[in-house]
């Protein structure tokens, strides 16, 4: 298929831009597999919904479902050379004071997700904690404007303060080169980040195991690039139960980051998916589909929902997948997205609905305090960062 940018609105226009001049490198990344990338509008959206339909016909049974889905886990391990993993050492997690606000806590923490090479990022949990908990881990986007970044945004930290005070253990952690490790040294937008990325994702799954979460109520959930990890590590790690990207499912956007599209994940020789596959490789487990009518996925009720319900119908299991999309609203985690999320995971979790909404729906946030970034970062004084630490992507040994 024939690549082609389609810019519909004026902040269609704009979001293209901004990828153009902010992700400068994915377009050379990896120049031996270049031609086996596909970046960003990597296809128009009438190339795109064709994509699936073609697909749709190739496989009419569970079974020819299930051995596409283990061709596609396969090739995404196989892009990110993580089809022999690296072997898991030690978290040696570094844990932080614990601060006590209304109903939850919050708690700083660093481990490694290899010899030297820090996660970094903050628990939120229930001020009570009547036993095993459901976990909740949550990756962010590529949100950079200063008081404004990743996961220490302020409709992030309100939704895993929300969430934990539904009852749930979360992990909030930052994307690489994110937040106080990009201060330390280590950039986002360089080599195999990808990789990296993903890997620190499925040690995040031992990390809040490592803690008590219940093994058999596990979600990710996360917004744009963060929305892509979600779906990533839900086909690629079988612990995963509850699954809730936000704003990412497309059938012809592959996300515009290194993180997201600078890997062959997608596309090998005699192979091709998109991330609406990649997501459909989860079924039959609960999956909740988030859109709007302001990005690429604003053909979701009509292109990437019925494709879906269409594989978790060859499970017999079409009430495991839902879309909630917002005509009116544009690229994000914001409120309505957060009142679509809530609920799903409140019934797919068994928590507690009430301590974050409102019978008329409205949200119950008012008790959540937004903390300063640097009050979430995990190394300080008590904790100084060790001085075996990588601060580069290029001097990992797998």
């Amino acid at each position: 298929m024939k690549n082609t940018l389609l810019m519909n609105s004026n902040w269609y226009l704009a979001a293209v831009l901004i990828m153009v001049f902010t992700f400068p490198k994915v377009v050379t990344a990896q120049s031996a597999d270049a031609d086996m990338l596909c970046v960003g509008d990597h296809w128009t959206e009438a190339e795109g919904a064709s994509f699936l339909q073609m697909e749709k016909e190739k496989y009419s049974t569970e079974k020819a479902w299930d051995k596409r889905a283990a061709a596609i886990r396969k090739q995404i391990l196989k892009g990110t050379d993580l089809v022999k993993m690296p072997k898991k050492s030690p978290l040696k997690p570094i844990m932080g004071e614990v601060r006590k606000f209304d109903g939850y806590v919050v708690q700083n923490v660093a481990f490694e997700s290899l010899p030297g090479v820090f996660v970094t990022g903050s628990l939120y949990m229930p001020n009570e904690n009547p036993g095993k908990l459901p976990g909740i881990i949550s990756p962010h986007g590529h949100w950079t404007k200063p008081g404004d970044v990743g996961r220490y945004r302020p409709d992030a930290q309100k939704r895993f303060a929300s969430m934990a005070r539904m009852g749930a253990i979360v992990w909030a952690y930052d994307a690489v080169g994110y937040g106080q490790m990009g201060e330390i040294g280590w950039e986002h937008r360089e080599g195999d980040v990808l990789k990296l990325q993903l890997w620190n994702s499925i040690r995040s799954v031992d990390f809040i195991l490592s803690l008590g979460a219940d093994p058999d109520k596990l979600a990710v959930t996360g917004a744009s690039g963060g929305g892509t990890q979600s779906f990533l590590l839900a086909a690629v790690d079988d612990r995963i139960d509850v699954s809730a990207p936000v704003v990412m499912v497309s059938a012809h956007f592959f996300g515009g980051c290194e993180c997201e599209s600078g890997m062959p994940i997608h596309k090998a020789k005699n192979y091709q998916t998109n991330n609406v596959e990649i997501a459909a490789v989860f079924a039959p487990k609960p999956l909740l589909l988030t859109s709007v009518g302001g990005d690429w996925t604003k053909n979701t009720p009509n292109v990437e929902y019925p494709f879906l319900q269409y594989i978790y119908g060859l499970k017999g299991q079409t009430d495991k997948v839902e879309n909630k999309h917002i005509p009116e609203d544009n690229h994000g985690y914001d409120e309505k997205k957060r009142q679509a999320v809530y609920p799903f995971l409140a019934k797919t979790l068994k928590l507690d609905l009430s301590k974050v909404m409102y019978s008329d729906g409205r949200l119950k946030e008012e008790a959540v305090t937004v903390e300063d970034q640097k009050a979430l970062y995990p190394f300080n004084d008590k904790n100084p960062f060790p001085a075996y630490g990588i601060t580069s992507i290029d001097n990992i040994k797998w």
